[in-house]
């Protein structure tokens, strides 16, 4: 399945680039051998293959929770250019 012209230039457009005629050629050739790279897994038989999302297994590994002090409110807002009493005062709108 190769990519054409046309579709390299929606893509383009999508992601708001403006391409020379080089990039637009240098593009096609790339994304086509993306494609084919891409399309070589379906010559693979895979119907022994578990589906999986990552192939190695993964354990995620998270610090305890420690409960500690937090910024007195002075802490917090010393740097603010504006508040008002305990809160940030930001321009509306």
């Amino acid at each position: 399945m190769a990519i054409s012209r046309d579709e390299v230039l929606h893509v383009a457009r999508l992601a708001r680039l403006d391409l020379s005629d080089e990039e637009i050629e240098r593009f096609s050739e790339q994304l086509n051998a993306i494609l084919d790279a891409v399309g070589k897994v379906s010559e693979l038989d895979l119907s022994d293959v578990e589906p999986t999302a990552h192939p190695l297994d993964l354990v995620n590994v998270w610090a305890e929770d420690e409960s500690r002090p937090s910024l007195s409110v002075e802490e917090a807002l010393a740097n603010a250019p504006d508040r008002e009493g305990a809160l940030f005062r930001v321009p509306a709108g």
